[in-house]
């Protein structure tokens, strides 16, 4: 079982202001598996408006979406059966922001190491699934993001990807201290191989939201 996400302690309350006193952008989770209400709630918390994807019709006026970890498997087999890949696939390369996390990297990757699933093709990195092995190998690192202020996030890895190449177009934000890479960005797209929604540290959210945000004024 997934941990829970925890109380905002008080400088994330001063992001959460901060949010607020800024224009509310609406943002899609994909809703089809995983933990996709962590994310919401974490969105929520920063005063975004927030649209649970479950169907194409969902995306129409979502300025934003993060596809959530989970079962990689399992989203893209419901993907393809609710025929929201085409639609989804469309949106991004429209440059719809869109930020995978953990399985949601793997959707995004244009190849993976394994056959299976076949992911989106949207964002130029390829990527392993399950590197570090089972559930049970999980664990925590303190990581320094590239643009993100604050100092180290702690990333949660659960069964986590990671990246085994990116395109010239694609910049590595974050590396394990082996020099792993576990987070990039190409363009309106952002790949993180950890669970920033089981933290207290809301930055990446509020980072995200302010992509989204810059977009829209684009």
């Amino acid at each position: 079982m997934l941990p829970k996400v925890p109380t905002p302690i008080p400088w994330q309350l001063a992001l959460q202001g901060k949010r607020q006193a800024s224009r509310r952008v609406r943002v899609g989770v994909l809703a089809l598996q995983g933990d996709f209400l962590e994310h919401r709630q974490v969105l929520e918390a920063l005063g975004a408006e927030v649209v649970e994807v479950r169907l194409p019709q969902d995306l129409h006026g979502v300025e934003g979406l993060i596809i959530p970890g989970g079962e990689s498997t399992t989203i893209a087999r419901l993907l393809d059966a609710l025929d929201m890949r085409a639609p989804l696939v469309q949106r991004i390369r429209e440059g719809m922001p869109t930020w995978g996390t953990c399985a949601g990297m793997i959707l995004l990757a244009k190849r993976l190491r394994e056959d299976r699933p076949i992911p989106l093709g949207v964002m130029d990195i390829v990527v392993a699934r399950n590197a570090f092995g089972r559930q049970v190998d999980s664990f925590e690192a303190d990581l320094a993001i590239e643009g993100l202020e604050g100092g180290p996030f702690r990333a949660v890895f659960i069964r986590a990807p990671v990246l085994l190449w990116a395109g010239p177009e694609v910049r590595i934000l974050a590396r394990l201290p082996d020099g792993t890479p576990v987070a990039a960005r190409q363009g309106s797209l952002l790949a993180t191989a950890f669970h920033p929604e089981l933290t207290a540290d809301l930055r990446l959210h509020q980072w995200f939201l302010d992509m989204v945000s810059a977009q829209g004024k684009g």
